[in-house]
């Protein structure tokens, strides 16, 4: 029987457990990379577990997301980041290089190889042929010390891709129809695999376009083959030695297969509030718009920005739009400033902005109150941008500099214009100068911690009973925006106390001083939720900081993947309920209570919550490997991993 990519990258790799879907396994982990969001806290734990060098093919820590220096706080981060990596063996991207996909792809990433990311957006180095995962950075900093990541087998799904895309139809709008079929939900422990004819009509950046959105599927990650296409870039990165190629075999196995015919495909958006929202251009044309963004890790690269600066030149954005773009990197920046393309962006009225997260993560940008928001991102939660009231629509490049020229939601092929032509380079410009290699004699690197700098915040031991209170009950598709909100929040990341009082912001104000003052007086918190809890950011602050509060359970319909593993690894109890409505009577303020818990996680065996409230019993389930059940049993990853060697 022949076998699919995923299976010959995992099988490669594979440490522990048999490749059959649904059990867990261990992979060999050959490269991470860190962002300064996730990073800081990444790193303190990678110090608290005594490991003296990454032991890593590579590991990159990159600086991306917070680059406004509003305060003291982000640069002080970046002191720290830069000092660890010098000392650890890590290389360091300074802020302004790039946004770590984007860069990731055009200077480290190899086909075949695996990536572990603390950022969820990670899957984008399976544009050009690697098995690239997000998780939190508690997992990452494992990794980087040498232990392998453990994961669920996955099924593994087969876009099979035909045909070729026509005009003004762009990658985006191939993964918005994948994301209309399969939606946001249900897809936790699949893989997935693009295939077919129309693989070889799509360059690495469109593929990675493709992959990077992937993680809003839910899905572990997704991979496209390592072919003649794959090699080109490479080589026009100087890296053709590190081509390899890798294509599933004629006979391959899978799940599931899904066939789009690229040809079919037309221009579409994601609605507010979620990339799964989705409608063609041609329905939502005529919409005012007042703001336009196009960069972010999903669509920066070279190939899109040249497709704007093309279709810019010589026209001017419409009064009324505020039109931003960044570029994904200095990479594409310099090539764009070199042959003109940037003066003709500029020209047309765009402000050009550093090459960082920036407004998709709501680090600058907010539009105005209740604002449409035309954005190539690859999310459009509620609040994120940093306006609560704002609405995002989720758009290819083409979509969004046709929105930008006419003040309102247009198909782009309404604009009577030609199609750009887009040739990839056959040389990138290449100067790697701001990645810092490590130091040569770590031992004399003094590690610079500036005073908003903390240590890891100690888990407990996961008690045996849970007595306490719902201190919280939210819907389905809470988002890590939600638990944890980003934007001007986030320079607060590596001071957990101080981020702790932001927790469910958004959704409740009041929340963190309740409790924290439950905390205190003895009384354990849990959160109650709907299906999907933890979309999002792999941002593992959603888990640590409401451990600081003291939430001892998350009792939801299901979880999102990385979230799931972030609460066990901070050790909160993730459990679901064992009948869809037996939530729905367990209301905000209820007193609970969950008796035998370590008796049942050492055997296995199921757990019920008495609602003191309501005199019910509820039954509760959960899904957890044995290492998982250890891991809470211990009070953490970090717990746990003291008492065995990495």
């Amino acid at each position: 029987m022949g076998k699919n990519i995923v299976i010959k990258i995992l099988g490669s790799h594979l440490v522990e457990g048999n490749l059959e879907p649904g059990t867990e396994i261990a992979i060999r982990i050959d490269q991470t990379l860190t962002q300064d969001a996730t990073g800081t806290m990444a790193y303190l734990q990678f110090e608290a577990m005594g490991v003296p060098r990454v032991r890593t093919e590579l590991s990159v820590s990159y600086v991306d997301h917070n680059t406004l220096q509003d305060g003291f706080e982000n640069a002080d981060d970046h002191r720290y980041l830069q000092s660890v990596a010098a000392k650890f063996g890590i290389r360091y991207s300074k802020a302004g290089n790039g946004i770590c996909h984007q860069v990731h792809l055009e200077r480290f990433g190899r086909p075949g190889r695996t990536l572990l990311g603390s950022d969820s957006h990670t899957p984008t180095g399976g544009g050009i042929g690697m098995l690239a995962i997000g998780a939190g950075g508690l997992d990452v900093a494992v990794a980087m010390g040498g232990g392998p990541f453990y994961l669920t087998c996955p099924k593994v799904v087969k876009v099979n891709l035909t045909g070729r895309l026509k005009p003004w139809v762009s990658a985006k709008d191939v993964i918005l129809a994948v994301l209309e079929r399969l939606t946001t939900k249900g897809n936790v422990g699949t893989m997935i695999e693009y295939g077919g004819d129309g693989v070889r009509t799509l360059s690495v950046p469109e593929r990675a376009t493709i992959t990077n959105m992937g993680a809003e599927l839910g899905v572990t990650t997704s991979v496209f083959p390592s072919d003649e296409i794959t090699r080109q870039f490479l080589e026009a990165q100087k890296r053709a030695e590190q081509w390899v190629e890798l294509i599933a075999d004629a006979d391959a196995v899978y799940d599931r297969t899904i066939d789009l015919d690229l040809g079919t495909l037309v221009p579409r958006m994601a609605k507010p509030h979620s990339p799964d929202n989705i409608a063609t251009v041609k329905e939502l044309a005529g919409l005012k718009v007042d703001q336009v963004m196009v960069g972010s890790c999903t669509n920066s690269s070279y190939r899109d920005l040249m497709l704007v600066a093309i279709l810019l030149k010589g026209r001017r954005v419409h009064r009324d739009v505020s039109f931003g773009v960044a570029p994904g990197s200095r990479q594409v920046l310099e090539m764009i400033a070199r042959n003109g393309a940037l003066a003709d962006i500029i020209t047309a009225g765009a402000r050009v902005l550093e090459s960082t997260c920036g407004f998709c993560i709501g680090a600058g940008q907010a539009p105005k109150t209740d604002a449409v928001s035309v954005r190539t991102n690859n999310r459009n939660f509620e609040g994120r941008t940093g306006t609560k009231s704002a609405k995002v629509y989720l758009a290819s490049p083409e979509s969004a500099v046709a929105a930008a020229l006419t003040g309102m939601i247009t198909d782009p092929r309404d604009l009577g214009l030609p199609y750009p032509a887009i040739e990839m380079p056959a040389e990138f410009w290449i100067d790697d100068s701001m990645v810092l290699r490590p130091a040569d004699k770590p031992e004399q690197v003094t590690i610079e911690r500036g005073p908003n700098i903390g240590a890891p915040p100690a888990a407990e031991p996961l008690p045996d009973i849970i007595k306490g209170v719902v201190a919280i009950k939210v819907g389905d598709k809470i988002t890590t925006d939600h638990i944890m909100p980003a934007g001007s929040r986030l320079k607060y990341r590596s001071n957990i106390p101080r981020y702790a009082e932001f927790v469910f912001e958004g959704v409740d104000p009041q929340f963190s001083k309740r409790a924290l003052e439950n905390k205190n007086a003895g009384i354990h918190n849990i959160v109650v939720a709907g299906s999907s809890y933890g979309q999002g950011s792999s941002r593992e602050h959603a888990a640590i900081c409401p451990m600081y509060l003291g939430i001892k359970a998350v009792i939801a319909r299901s979880f999102e993947r990385i979230h799931a593993a972030n609460l066990i690894n901070f050790g909160i109890l993730p459990l679901t309920f064992a009948n869809e409505t037996d939530g729905d009577a367990l209301g905000g303020g209820n007193e609970i209570e969950i008796t035998g818990i370590k008796a049942a996680l050492t055997a296995g065996s199921e757990l019920s919550l008495f609602d003191r409230t309501t005199k019910k019993r509820i039954p509760l389930m959960y899904s957890l490997s044995t290492r998982q059940r250890d891991i809470l049993l211990a009070g953490g990853m970090l717990n746990y991993t003291r008492t065995r060697s990495v």
